[in-house]
């Protein structure tokens, strides 16, 4: 995870919705991570590795409520927490409020309003952003290659352009966003922008045969990315900002 990048929890069951979300953030400075429901929520604000800085929660949930679920993280933690709904009904945002909720945003919203609101809720907290904000199309390198993310320009180390697909591109950017982390299949069916849910269908096996073709060096060099048997692939080279 790149250190200057506020890392967004996306706790959002619309499986579209999520994605988009999360590509969103990406783009903006941002690192996201995402998650269906309260189970896998609470299993990455368990996990090892970089801390979440904002939980970005949504109201209609499957099982326990974002309501609910906002209950849950105040009684334990002061991490910021931004509700996300359809209903603009004012009991409900101040219900929300009222329960430990640091903003509302009622859908549908601007891409920029979102930024700017979760940034403001981010100095509010003394979090990440107090630094300055990062360009709205960072440039990201790794292992001589720099990948232009507002123009989804991927630029070899010798300076040719690699066309990517869409899904290629947005497997990238998760590696990217996870570097050095073993990430499973059914997160990179996600990423992939898939909406079947079963982590040994074997297409994310193809997605990432099919970039590794693009970016791997040279027959016996080291690979960029390893695959883990029985988890799924790790990205090993270091990611940085030009």
């Amino acid at each position: 995870m790149l250190e200057t990048e506020p890392h967004v929890l996306i706790v959002e069951d619309d499986g579209e919705v999520r994605q988009l979300l999360a590509r969103h953030l990406r783009e903006n400075g941002f690192a996201a991570s995402t998650a269906r429901d309260g189970r896998e929520m609470r299993e990455v604000l368990r996990a090892g590795g970089a801390p979440v800085d904002l939980v970005l929660l949504d109201v209609m949930l499957p099982g326990a409520s974002g309501m609910d679920l906002l209950k849950e993280i105040r009684a334990t933690s002061p991490i910021p927490v931004v509700m996300l709904t359809a209903r603009g009904e004012e009991t409900d945002r101040v219900l929300g409020l009222e329960l430990g909720a640091d903003d509302y945003i009622t859908k549908p919203f601007g891409r920029r309003e979102l930024v700017a609101r979760l940034r403001a809720v981010l100095r509010r907290a003394g979090g990440p952003a107090e630094a300055p904000a990062p360009p709205a199309s960072p440039l990201l390198t790794f292992a001589g290659w720099t990948l232009h993310v507002g123009r989804r320009e991927l630029t070899s180390p010798e300076g040719a352009l690699v066309d990517l697909s869409g899904s290629e591109f947005d497997l990238l950017m998760a590696f990217l966003a996870h570097p050095q982390r073993v990430l499973g299949r059914d997160q990179l069916l996600e990423v992939g922008r898939r909406r079947i849910g079963d982590a040994f269908d074997r297409s994310v096996d193809v997605q990432v045969s099919r970039l590794r073709r693009k970016i791997e060096p040279v027959e016996g060099a080291a690979p960029l990315i390893k695959t883990v048997r029985g988890s799924g692939y790790v990205f090993v080279a270091e990611v940085g900002r030009a």
